[in-house]
């Protein structure tokens, strides 16, 4: 399991969240939703070590994160990404080995025979030597869960994999998110359609500068929370379609 306790992060002397405690369990696909602005990319950066966090404590499975960073995999948002940069799509995923390697190792055979072999899982065999800048969001996101793939994480965190790709890919990446969750991983999703929640993810967090509820999306995912995190008009939208597709 993966816990924090007493998590508090600020930007210029202002918190974002103030004394978050929360747990992400392994065997299982977490979504984190929340309206814009709430704290979501900020919530897994500073588990990660990769902000700097007021109070907290995280910890995998008793030990401090920091001891188990090898073990994460995380892919970021696109828009932070710079696609300028000279790798092709093998290249890229192949960076997922480095972490096993130590230091001033190179990749064998049986690290490029990884990255291959991942590339195939999300159908991308034949874009191997396509420079990432070349690719749709759809395809660039496939390539950086191969990259996780090769990576062997235990804890793979993804911040919006789904916002501006098409259905294939949308559902090849699903499909192994499944596959993880089968393997016993940690695996958390930042979120943003709100209509898939019920269909994707098997617990939920939601937040708002803090934690509105979090646990089983079907305990969790209410009119009640919804309302409380966006507001009465969304929640009154989002659960009238679904009384609707019920009936």
């Amino acid at each position: 399991m993966l816990t924090i306790k007493n998590l508090t992060v600020a930007y210029d002397d202002t918190p974002v969240f103030s004394d978050v405690a929360v747990n992400f369990n392994a065997g299982k696909i977490t979504g984190i939703i929340g309206p814009n602005g709430a704290g979501k990319s900020t919530l897994i950066k500073a588990m990660m070590n990769l902000i700097k966090r007021e109070s907290g404590e995280i910890a995998y499975n008793g030990q401090s994160i920091k001891s188990v960073q090898k073990k994460i995999a995380y892919v970021e948002q696109r828009k932070e990404l710079d696609l300028t940069f000279p790798i092709d799509v093998f290249d890229l995923v192949l960076t997922g080995t480095y972490g096993k390697l130590g230091l001033f190792k190179s990749p064998s055979k049986r690290e490029k025979l990884a990255s291959k072999e991942a590339l195939e899982q999300v159908s991308l065999s034949s874009f191997s030597k396509r420079q990432i800048g070349n690719l749709s969001g759809g395809q660039l996101q496939r390539v950086f869960v191969a990259r996780a793939i090769v990576q062997q994480a235990e804890i793979i965190v993804l911040d919006e994999p789904f916002v501006g790709i098409d259905l294939q890919s949308e559902t090849a990446i699903m499909k192994i998110l499944k596959q993880w969750r089968d393997e016993n991983k940690t695996i958390i999703v930042i979120h943003h359609d709100l209509n898939k929640v019920s269909n994707y993810f098997d617990d939920l967090v939601i937040l708002n500068h803090g934690i509105v509820d979090y646990g089983p999306t079907q305990q969790v995912y209410n009119p009640q929370n919804m309302e409380k995190a966006f507001s009465a008009d969304l929640s009154a939208v989002l659960f009238s379609k679904q009384e609707g597709v019920q009936a």
